[in-house]
């Protein structure tokens, strides 16, 4: 099975200082939806995990989450698009919970969900805690350079390994590159 983990505001949809609090305000960037059709399409099972503290501080509750997601499941499909599934964190930093990223909890829910390791499993992200929640679960990290990526990649620390692309479109050009065979030299004779 083909996995590959993407954060949500930044990476699919532009990203807001003051959060996405309804489904009006969830506008997917340029390419980031037909990306996610190309991924499908080379067999790709996407999934999202993103960290929502705007319920706990209660800028929206569930049911406004519920339908910001059902847009951005709706839209995609409108190109040819599936996600899989979106996990998501509902706790403030302070809560200290386990799934909020930088930590992994989310990365292990997703690892116990879909019964596989996620050693070398894409992981997409604006922000650096996107990246090392990722990286100590295993993933290879991709930060894009939308959203919150250009302050990232100013500020550094980015985990080993990481590739930087300026968009999800152009990271997954480089994965659906990577992952296509060379075609052999065939020699021909007349």
């Amino acid at each position: 099975m083909k996995l590959i983990i993407l954060d949500r505001d930044g990476v699919i949809n532009h990203d807001s200082p003051d959060f996405i609090k309804s489904p009006q305000e969830w506008l997917p960037i340029p390419g980031s939806l037909e990306a996610i059709a190309r991924l499908n399409q080379a067999g790709y099972r996407v999934v999202v995990a993103s960290n929502q503290s705007g319920i706990a501080r209660e800028f929206f509750d569930m049911t406004i989450l519920n339908a910001i997601h059902q847009k951005m499941h709706a839209l995609a499909q409108q190109v040819g698009a599936s996600i899989d599934a979106v996990f998501f964190c509902p706790h403030a930093a302070a809560d200290n919970c386990d799934c909020r990223k930088p930590k992994p909890g989310m990365f292990k829910e997703i690892s116990q969900r879909y019964k596989t390791s996620l050693k070398g499993v894409p992981t997409v992200g604006d922000s650096l805690r996107d990246l090392q929640a990722g990286y100590i679960s295993g993933c290879a990290p991709y930060l894009v350079l939308t959203g919150k990526g250009d302050k990232t990649q100013a500020t550094g620390g980015l985990p080993p390994g990481t590739l930087v692309f300026p968009d999800l479109a152009a990271t997954v050009g480089h994965l659906l590159k990577a992952a296509t065979p060379a075609s052999p030299n065939v020699a021909f004779s007349v």
